[in-house]
């Protein structure tokens, strides 16, 4: 591409705005006698550049270096009216700026030519360009000390100035042409074959990379290694029924503090799991059928926290929002400003921001709300449960192991009770309600499950 753009520019005809500039630049005035001769120089010049490069660009071709191309544009300014014709006056006034160009240039091909010889030795390229490279400076040193001659007799003054000006002009190219050949020649070499940018450092697997498959996760362990760990070990991947798990992120890193493990969500019915990708970055589902993407690529500082509800069937995703999930249709619903998604179904999602609990239908419209209660570090939290139907919302008050009944439609608190365990037993948890109706709760000390009547208080036995 680049030989055929030089051949293009060496094509363009010598134009009388080219010729103007000249003038312009040397301050020459143009004459029917004199225009010739200028006329003549840059057809000449255009000619013998032609020439030159239609023999350069063949083994710029075969080697593969541009130096050649460069040599090629250039080498007509260096070698041709080297020495003037007879009685022609030299014009060396005015070059100061050039020659000095002219002599960093050649200092500075020197270093260059030193400092790769010393670390990578003479190639065979490098010394042709360096072999040029002195033909060049003798010979544009020579030509620069050459003596001028006196104007021939007889020969028009108009004429004269003209030969000044052209050979003044030709002393500055003379002086920018080397330059540019001993410079292109020291810094320039063959193109080499592109490589392969070289990956960033990882850290050595011990696992093929395959994506491990799983019918159910009878049991998941997260990585052990820390974070900045470079020893090739199982203990650096997530593992799923004691088998590597590789597809999933071991770690994400967030701003400013340390790496955490990344999010690994084994549904309740531990048919599926929620996991971050370790090579795409994105939030991903995977039961025995295959694998559904539930984001795009996401930032560490983006990876939310996933939460399932009603067994494997909704994944709600929340970090400063919540997008929650139907794993049968795929269909989404999003809660702006949620911070976690507690309870969820067919009716409605139960969802906290950062001072609300947001009781909404199951396309996202808020039902009711309730003030989101600030309670110390280690008090236990309270806990949402929303009636399949959507008919009713118990708030379970973990400190005070309270039991609170509300009307979604209206927000009116229907009842609150506090039910009383045998011995010295009291509430743990609330597990929603039977397939029976009642509502069922679980002692924490016995651990034993108990329906509970969310009007009186009355507590009996569940039988399994």
């Amino acid at each position: 591409m680049a030989a055929a753009i030089a051949i293009l520019a060496a094509l363009v005809p010598v134009t009388r705005e080219r010729l103007n500039r000249f003038t312009q630049l040397t301050g020459l005035f143009v004459t029917e006698t004199n225009a010739r001769l200028v006329v003549d120089h840059f057809s000449a010049l255009r000619r013998w550049r032609l020439i030159a490069l239609v023999a350069a660009v063949p083994l710029t071709i075969v080697t593969d270096d541009p130096f050649y191309l460069i040599l090629g544009w250039c080498a007509v300014c260096v070698f041709r009216d080297v020495l003037p014709p007879a009685g022609a006056p030299r014009a060396h006034e005015g070059v100061a700026p050039y020659r000095g160009a002219w002599l960093l240039s050649v200092a500075g091909a020197v270093v260059a030519v030193g400092s790769s010889a010393s670390e990578h030795g003479f190639t065979a390229a490098r010394l042709a360009h360096v072999v040029v490279a002195v033909v060049v400076v003798v010979t544009v040193e020579l030509a620069a000390r050459a003596p001028g001659a006196g104007p021939s007799p007889g020969v028009p003054d108009d004429v004269v100035r003209a030969e000044r000006a052209v050979h003044g002009w030709s002393a500055r190219t003379l002086y920018l042409g080397g330059a540019a050949i001993v410079l292109s020649g020291a810094l320039l070499t063959p193109a080499q074959p592109a490589r392969p940018d070289l990956p960033e450092y990882s850290m050595p697997l011990s696992f093929p990379e395959e994506r491990a498959r799983f019918t159910t996760v009878d049991e998941y362990t997260g990585p052990t290694c820390a974070w900045i760990d470079q020893m090739d070990a199982p203990c650096r991947w997530w593992l799923v029924n004691e088998q590597p798990f590789p597809q999933a992120a071991p770690y994400v890193v967030g701003k400013g503090g340390a790496p955490r493990l990344a999010p690994f969500v084994p549904a309740p019915g531990k048919e599926a799991v929620v996991y971050l990708d370790r090579h795409e970055r994105r939030m991903v589902y995977q039961d025995g059928e295959g694998v559904h993407d539930l984001t795009g690529v996401l930032a560490d500082t983006e990876v939310p926290t996933p939460t399932f509800a009603r067994q494997n069937r909704y994944v709600a995703l929340s970090r400063n929002g919540a997008r929650i999930t139907d794993t049968r249709d795929w269909g989404t619903v999003s809660i702006p400003d949620a911070r976690k998604v507690h309870d969820l179904n067919e009716s409605g999602i139960v969802a906290t921001t950062a001072s609300r609990v947001l009781v909404l239908d199951h396309r996202g419209k808020e039902r009711m709300s309730l003030p989101l209660r600030k309670l110390g570090k280690d008090a236990p939290e309270d806990t949402y449960h929303l009636r399949r139907d959507g008919d009713r919302f118990v708030v379970i008050r973990g400190p005070e192991g309270r039991v609170e009944t509300f009307d979604p439609e209206t927000g009116e608190r229907l009842s609150v009770v506090t039910p009383t365990f045998p011995g010295e037993d009291f509430l743990d948890v609330g597990l929603g309600w039977s397939k029976q109706g009642p509502f069922v709760v679980r002692g924490y000390a016995s651990e034993r499950e108990y329906y509970l009547d969310l009007t009186g208080g009355d507590l009996w036995r569940r039988k399994r």
